[in-house]
């Protein structure tokens, strides 16, 4: 094996090394990009519920008091029209999904489903949590779910979910008695969850890898090439002049010209010491002669 094959296995086992390493970051990383961007997405909606919340139960609930008495009007409860406003929002964006999910609700629509459960229990196991992320799989992909507790911090949420006796006659024959009952102060009944899909953000960024990766291969190759060229220019080809003339001196050819020698690698101390042992050989073969 040539010296300029070995040279190229050893850079090309170098360049697949550090290529598999730069890979495996930048897929860590662009990944980890798209998972963040994912997640600012959910949190500004859950944001957006809460913001709904408040704005209702401030400024819409006062308003409706009176009517209330008379008639219940869901539309004068915070979690009701967060809902609702979010739920126009998704349907102009399928993929996106807010829900205040909860173990026991007024409303048998807003029951939590399986998965649901799942995170309305680890906020009740752990009072101290107060948002976290899961990553589940959906038949249009993986889709990203970020969730908040619904605790009962307000005394006057009792007044419609403490028993059927106390809540007001018109909740009761729009919904009826049988739901959303039984709720304490300071308990978790539920869980704000909003899911935002991640193909999308994963889309861009695997085609970002594949770019960033499909570019630093390139580099590496033209990088290999113009090594092959340098290599073959400053050390293959002089070596095998040196090589070719050595050849000629050892069959008796003594009338190889020398080497023109210029710069002080190694290259060219081997054409200088090839030199030296060229003229010490003639004048060595010269007094045999004589």
């Amino acid at each position: 094996m040539g010296l300029k094959a070995k040279f190229n296995l050893v850079m090309l086992a170098a360049f697949v090394i550090g290529l598999g390493l730069v890979a495996a970051w930048s897929w860590r990383i662009v990944h980890q990009n798209a998972r963040r961007e994912v997640q600012q997405q959910a949190e500004l909606m859950i944001a957006q519920g809460s913001a709904i919340r408040h704005y209702t139960d401030a400024q819409i609930d006062p308003l409706l008091a009176e009517q209330n008495k008379a008639r219940f009007l869901p539309q004068s409860i915070p979690f009701y029209a967060a809902q609702e406003t979010l739920r126009t929002l998704s349907r102009q964006f399928p993929a996106y999904s807010y829900k205040e999910a909860a173990l026991n609700p007024t409303n048998p629509a807003d029951r939590a489903v399986d998965w649901e459960t799942g995170i309305i229990d680890t906020f009740r196991q752990q009072p101290t949590l107060q948002s976290f992320s899961l990553t589940h799989d959906t038949p249009s992909g993986p889709v990203l779910s970020v969730a908040r507790p619904v605790r009962i911090d307000d005394k006057s949420c009792l007044a419609c979910h403490s028993t059927p006796q106390a809540a007001p006659p018109s909740m009761i024959d729009l919904y009826g008695s049988k739901n959303g009952f039984g709720w304490k102060l300071g308990e978790v009944v539920g869980a704000q969850i909003v899911s935002v899909p991640m193909r999308v953000a994963l889309q861009r960024a695997n085609a970002t890898f594949a770019e960033y990766v499909g570019g630093l291969a390139a580099i590496l190759a033209v990088t290999l090439l113009l090594l092959n060229l340098l290599l073959d220019a400053i050390v293959v080809k002089p070596v095998r002049r040196i090589a070719a003339r050595a050849g000629e001196i050892s069959t008796g050819n003594l009338d190889v010209p020398e080497f023109e020698v210029s710069g002080r690698d190694e290259i060219a101390s081997l054409a200088t010491s090839f030199n030296r042992m060229r003229r010490s050989l003639a004048r060595a073969l010269k007094l045999l002669g004589d």
